[in-house]
């Protein structure tokens, strides 16, 4: 038993350097795609993110319990960016 082990040790031992190299940087270049697909895809929502309008208009309430006086349940989400209510703030010093 001992003998077919070792027979099997130096029979794949010219291969293992190789599988090795594939093997590692494959995980290097399947990491560096995620990290750079993770960052383009977090690019994109907070472009998305910065459109929605809710912080520059006269009925945001800057408060948790109610965001917005007239459309409270689509304030601060996507479906705000194109909102038909939306006013901007005239004087920000009376919001």
């Amino acid at each position: 038993m001992l003998e077919l082990i070792s027979f099997l040790i130096h029979g794949i031992q010219p291969f293992l350097v190789p599988i090795c190299f594939i093997t590692a940087w494959t995980v290097t270049i399947l990491v560096v795609l995620n990290l750079w697909t993770a960052a383009r895809d977090s690019v994109a929502t907070a472009k998305l993110m910065h459109q929605i309008p809710c912080s520059g208009c006269q009925f945001f309430t800057d408060n948790y319990r109610l965001k917005c006086t007239v459309r409270p349940s689509i304030a601060n989400t996507e479906e705000a960016i194109n909102c038909m209510d939306y006013q901007p703030k005239t004087n920000p010093y009376l919001y």
